[in-house]
């Protein structure tokens, strides 16, 4: 079917800059004749499975070292896991628009994408920071719910520690989001490298079997440990994006006009791009988190044995046997935003309401300077 409305519509923030001097052209095309390239499918599978590996890893010998210290206690580290969950409504709202808008590099310039990222990033820490007060606030309330009533009193602190894991996450997040859609992989991979590294370094000397005499273990230093080295992965990898961000649009200034350089700043103009594809995956997910805790407060009321016991499923399931579905989930979003991009450009972006044949779901677009 060919398109029937044509109406303009603002989706390219600017147009392509097409010149060979073009860093979003000629850097994608270094090394992408390597297999394992980031800029090829393979290659970027590689760097999301270790990314998403490191942080399972941790998570199933966390639970280890936490049960060696008391073994009722593995319930009240489940807090965290659900203090991610109601963080994961806000990290699957923009960080979503991401792979369809940030990955659209037929229609968006370079500067462009670079901006809708930092906006991203920007607006996903000040809903981070304002869940994780929320969490403080109401740390009783949400201890009544999914901590079992037998370890309510003593994990009170173990829930404030754990709540800015919502700040830190929501960075996290918004980060790995925008760098897999710009080609970046590697960016979520330091992140994970340098908070395993950490974590396991920390866990090691403070609560593990082997931890220093002077030290005595408890959960609350698990919790603190950990929030410790997750915020500190999720700046140092913000740093590396925006120093790697900032060194291709020196390159770019040089190559453009005066006239063409456009602002990498995050906007309200930019949020609005993002907010229209967001505002649906937010309510998704809002919706399906929603019965899932709920669920889980079930569980949790059952008591401490039910509460421990899902607590270890849920770790397994989500954790080391996820992996690869997780990695592929990320890979393919990125590559598939590309070829929506290379689409809609070649449909042209001034229809309102686009339909694909199916010949245009068979054919291959070349994405350049994307390989597979």
């Amino acid at each position: 079917m060919s398109p029937k409305n044509s109406h303009t519509v603002h989706e390219s923030d600017a147009p392509l800059n097409d010149s060979p001097n073009d860093p979003q052209t000629s850097n994608d095309k270094t090394g992408s004749n390597f297999r394992f390239s980031r800029k090829r499918y393979a290659g970027t599978l590689v760097y999301n499975i270790g990314a998403f590996f490191l942080p399972a890893l941790y998570g199933t010998l966390s639970k280890l070292w936490v049960a060696n210290i008391d073994p009722s206690l593995v319930a009240t580290t489940d807090a965290y896991t659900y203090i991610g969950v109601v963080a994961e409504v806000l990290n699957e709202g923009l960080p979503r628009a991401a792979w369809n808008i940030i990955a659209d590099r037929s229609n968006r310039s370079l500067m462009a994408r670079h901006g809708l990222s930092h906006t991203l990033i920007a607006v996903q820490t000040v809903l981070g920071l304002i869940m994780s007060v929320a969490f403080v606030a109401a740390a009783r309330n949400f201890a009544d719910a999914f901590v079992p009533e037998e370890r309510r009193s003593v994990s009170l602190d173990y829930v404030r520690i754990a709540a800015f894991s919502a700040l830190s996450s929501a960075v996290e997040t918004a980060v790995a989001a925008a760098t897999r859609a710009l080609d970046k992989p590697d960016v979520p991979l330091v992140i994970s490298s340098v908070k395993f590294s950490v974590n396991i370094i920390l866990d090691m000397i403070v609560i593990s079997k082997f931890h220093i005499p002077q030290v005595t273990p408890t959960v609350n230093t698990q919790a603190a440990t950990q929030l410790a080295c997750n915020m500190t992965a999720s700046l140092a990898g913000l740093a590396y994006f925006l120093i790697t961000t900032k060194r291709e649009r020196r390159k770019q200034s040089q190559a453009s006009t005066p006239a063409s350089i456009e602002t990498s700043k995050p906007t309200l103009a930019h949020l609005k791009v993002l907010v229209r594809p967001g505002f649906f995956t937010f309510s998704e997910s809002a919706i399906r988190n929603a019965i899932y805790l709920w669920l889980v407060s079930g569980i949790v009321e059952m008591g401490s044995d039910y509460a421990t016991a899902w607590g270890v499923f849920n770790t397994i399931r989500w954790g080391l046997v996820m992996v690869p579905v997780a990695a592929l989930e990320a890979t393919s979003l990125a590559f598939v935003g590309h070829n929506w991009g290379a689409w809609r450009k070649e449909v042209g972006t001034d229809v309102r309401r686009p339909y694909a044949t199916f010949q245009n779901l068979k054919s291959e677009r070349n994405i350049h300077p994307t390989h597979y």
